[in-house]
C-alpha cells in the first residue's frame, strides 16, 4: 500500500459509499483520517483495511542457521551430568543476544556415549563448541 492521502470523496468513490457515511466512520473510529484545514484525508492503507485487503505480511529474516551433533565416547556419567547442566546454563546466559539456540544431551550410560545437538547461528554455535571441547577433555 502506499502512502497516498484521499479526501472523503475519494475515498467514498472507492469504498462505494456516500461521503456522510465515510464521514459517520471516520467520527466513529472505524476509519482513521487526519483533519486537514475543514476536511480529511485519509491514507489509502486505511482503505485497504475497510475492504478487507490483507496487509503484506511480514516475514522475519532469520540469519543461518547450523545443526551440530557431536558425538563422544567413553564419557563417565558425572561428566555427561556437568556438561547437561553448563551448556543450558551459559545459553540462559546469553538469551536475547541474537537467534535462540536449541540444545539437547543425550547420555547411554551402558555404552557410555553422549550425544549433543546445538541448533542456532553458526556465530553462537561456535564458542559452545569450543567449551564443549573443554569440557570433554577433563
Amino acid at each position: 500500500m502506499s502512502d497516498l492521502l484521499l479526501t472523503v470523496e475519494q475515498c467514498a468513490d472507492r469504498l462505494k459509499l456516500h461521503p456522510k457515511t465515510v464521514l459517520r466512520f471516520i467520527h466513529e473510529g472505524r476509519l482513521k483520517a487526519v483533519k486537514v484545514g475543514r476536511g480529511y484525508r485519509i491514507a489509502e492503507a486505511e482503505i485497504g483495511k475497510i475492504l478487507g485487503e490483507a496487509a503484506a505480511p511480514t516475514v522475519p529474516v532469520r540469519g543461518p542457521r547450523a545443526t551440530t551433533i557431536v558425538d563422544a565416547e567413553g564419557v563417565p556419567p558425572e561428566l555427561a551430568q556437568k556438561i547437561a547442566r553448563v551448556l543450558p546454563a551459559v545459553r540462559m546466559g546469553r538469551e536475547g543476544q541474537g537467534e535462540p539456540m536449541n540444545i539437547d544431551v543425550v547420555h547411554d550410560p551402558a555404552r557410555a556415549q553422549l550425544k549433543i545437538v546445538l541448533t542456532g547461528s553458526p556465530s553462537e554455535a561456535a564458542p559452545l563448541l569450543g567449551l564443549i571441547a573443554e569440557l570433554l577433555k577433563g
